[in-house]
């Protein structure tokens, strides 16, 4: 189910985001263009760095202390 998920996430980034505002999903087809030219393309590219961590530790502190204190108390 999990691919299909995926699947079903990334028909919709292509039917609906990039066309309205260009969205780019992959990294290396965003960090190129940025860099070669500047500006607010540059400008914005943090984004793509800064949101996987903090997506990253969001959910490494949802499993710590939501989802580990459920399974201990099951046991």
């Amino acid at each position: 189910m999990a691919g299909f998920a995926i699947g079903i996430t990334l028909v919709l980034i292509n039917l609906l985001a990039i066309p309205i505002t260009g969205t780019s999903v992959n990294p290396a087809r965003s960090f190129g263009p940025a860099i070669f030219s500047g500006g607010k393309a540059l400008s914005q590219l943090w984004l793509f760095v800064v949101a996987p961590l903090a997506g990253a530790v969001a959910a490494a502190l949802l499993w710590k202390f939501v989802f580990e204190k459920n399974r201990e108390a099951e046991a």
